[in-house]
């Protein structure tokens, strides 16, 4: 597996807990999966059913054209299909409020209640070695892999306040900085820079990839779209790894800069990153050719790489 690969990178390493910002909504009650089911790419009909199904699924919600609007992972809380469905969302904490407002404007008269959960703390989980990470965790609300792919470790929900070296013996909490390293060296977007709302489109952004979208589920806002593209197999465009060789001339690189190939061709466009490492959405066809920005005067060179735990397929 792609994760314990990079472990051994790390071997010896102490399994890493990053804080994240991300923000924790509670949706419940008896509707609450059907709801949701409208309103999200995947098919949130597995996070609820019987037998030993992930407790956690990654989806966007899209707007009418298509287009993010926000990129959420879903945790399963309650034991069994006889319990009311107990479902916290994650999200983008800089869009609480509009998604509470999206929410509750699809609420109607659904028996579904919507919270905030300020009292619980989200982490990301990346362990030093995959097998130090333990089976299950007696302080914490949820300990699950992350759904996204295998290279982002696990998700940790636990009480505000709580030590997370008890709940994964030998841990360490990490700069949250470091996670976001990881994240790009990986090519795995989270939150509104990474996925602007209303203009990152779901496939470019490797949806598919990441186990987020079901193209059988049936209809929900954005459909249309997402379903046509899938179907006509063709996508010029996605979001990639980006490294820089050289330092930059500045300390940060302006979201939308153009991305140009050394002869002059468009690219794509950078979208945003940490340290000489970044994600950029890129024209397929351009991606192993030397590439370039053109940054208060100066040419920054920068790089593109296919992430290892893409199918093998799409890396060609």
């Amino acid at each position: 597996p792609v994760l314990r690969r990079w472990c051994g990178g790390r071997r010896g390493a102490a399994t890493a807990c990053f804080p994240l910002g991300r923000a924790l909504l509670g949706v419940r009650g008896a509707e609450a999966a059907v709801f949701l089911q409208g309103l999200l790419t995947n098919d949130v009909t597995q996070l609820v059913a019987a037998g030993d199904t992930s407790p956690a699924l990654y989806a966007h919600a899209l707007n009418v054209q298509g287009r993010c609007l926000y990129d959420v992972i879903l945790y399963r809380l309650h034991g069994s299909t006889a319990q009311e469905p107990d479902i916290l969302l994650e999200c983008d904490s800089s869009v609480l409020d509009s998604i509470q407002k999206h929410l509750k404007l699809y609420k109607i008269r659904r028996k579904v209640t919507i919270t905030p959960c300020p009292d619980l703390s989200l982490w990301a989980v990346i362990p030093g070695d995959a097998s130090s990470l333990p089976k299950s965790a007696d302080q914490a609300l949820l300990l699950t892999p992350d759904p996204r792919a295998e290279v982002m470790g696990w998700r940790l929900i636990a009480k505000k306040g709580a030590n997370v070296s008890e709940i994964i013996p030998g841990s360490q909490v990490g700069d949250v900085q470091d996670y976001h390293r990881h994240r790009y060296k990986q090519g795995i977007p989270e939150g509104v820079e990474d996925l602007p709302p209303g203009v990152a489109l779901p496939l470019e952004s490797n949806l598919a990839f990441m186990n987020g979208v079901s193209f059988t589920k049936g209809c929900y806002i954005g459909q249309e779209l997402t379903a046509r593209t899938h179907h006509m197999g063709v996508i010029r465009k996605r979001l990639l790894p980006v490294s820089f060789p050289e330092p930059l001339p500045g300390s940060s690189i302006p979201a939308g800069t153009e991305i140009l190939t050394e002869s002059g061709k468009r690219a794509g466009k950078f979208r945003a990153g940490q340290g000489e490492l970044g994600i950029a959405l890129l024209r397929l066809a351009h991606t192993k050719e030397p590439l370039c920005m053109h940054l208060a005067g100066d040419t920054v060179r920068l790089r593109a790489s296919t992430p290892q735990w893409w199918p093998k397929a799409a890396a060609k």
